[in-house]
């Protein structure tokens, strides 16, 4: 009865604002256009400091997947963390449901804000929004960091990861709806698996972080341009200085997507491989990625 009463979620989001407003952030909601809403998290007012957008994957919603990040890069940057479409309290009217619009709608947001050059870092989906930013307005973006995110994905890709989960669709996976199918996500998802995980705490997050607005998520992955294809011949090379970063066991994007896609990205692109990680090593191992990007930005 008490562990019914108890929210892990609840607590940690408390945790989390008090993390953010200490990083000198604040919960933001604008209007960028007549049927598009987004919220982020960001500094009240824009500073000399130079700007880094945070874009998360699927599952929690941003600060969920960026709390160490967050804290880290606020030192010298103005850090922005947007809760893209249908994540949050981020929504919209339109119909489209591609990363195409989640990548104009992000765009929007920071041309509202007078936010007119930055930096993207995005992981797993938040990848695939980063990568059509930094293609789609190369004059506004300027540097890339891809982590986790196969977008050179293909349908074999899609068919491969399911054949790993054991699942016959991929909305089992990255929308769990119960706790057994949560488990089998974190199985995927992180190296270091933790022992165990009673179903009443793995049924918390899903009632309160993947239940919200499934139906649009699901359109969200149907919705995807990339990863249809029969190959990767869809990617073409940035202009920008491009980072990949990427777990050595990830099992959701495995490792020689990260080497195919730094071929494709071009001579301005590397690739960063963590050690003892797998799909969210800006969780699992949060220093030494830190470090990476950090070095990346800085030009070392």
């Amino acid at each position: 009865m008490v562990a019914s009463c108890l929210s892990f979620v609840a607590l940690y989001g408390s945790f989390l604002r008090r993390c953010l407003a200490s990083a000198g952030l604040s919960s933001q909601t604008v209007d960028i256009d007549g049927d598009t809403t987004i919220h982020f998290w960001g500094p009240p007012t824009a500073t000399s400091k130079p700007s880094l957008i945070l874009i998360h994957g699927f599952g929690p919603h941003g600060v969920w997947q960026w709390r160490p990040q967050i804290s880290f890069f606020a030192r010298e940057f103005d850090v922005y963390v947007p809760d893209l479409v249908f994540f949050g309290d981020s929504f919209t009217k339109s119909a489209d449901r591609s990363e195409i619009f989640q990548a104009a709608s992000v765009a929007k947001l920071l041309e509202k804000l007078g936010i007119r050059r930055y930096s993207v870092v995005g992981t797993s989906y938040g990848g695939f929004v980063a990568y059509r930013m930094a293609a789609m307005w190369p004059e506004r973006v300027e540097k890339v960091v891809i982590a986790s995110s196969g977008v050179n994905m293909t349908r074999r890709d899609n068919q491969e990861l399911l054949k790993r989960a054991k699942m016959e669709q991929i909305e089992e996976l990255m929308l769990p709806s119960s706790a057994a199918q949560l488990r089998r996500l974190i199985g995927l998802s992180i190296f270091r698996r933790p022992y165990y995980m009673p179903d009443f705490f793995l049924n918390d997050f899903i009632d309160k972080l993947y239940c919200e607005n499934r139906k649009e998520k699901l359109e969200l992955l149907k919705g995807l341009k990339l990863g249809q294809d029969e190959s990767a011949a869809n990617i073409s090379p940035l202009s920008q200085e491009v980072l990949i970063v990427w777990g050595e066991h990830d099992q959701i994007f495995l490792l020689e997507k990260a080497i195919q896609l730094n071929k494709l990205i071009g001579e301005k692109s590397r690739v960063e491989v963590m050690k003892n990680a797998s799909h969210v090593p800006q969780l699992e191992d949060a220093g030494q990625f830190n470090k990476i990007v950090s070095s990346f930005l800085h030009g070392r």
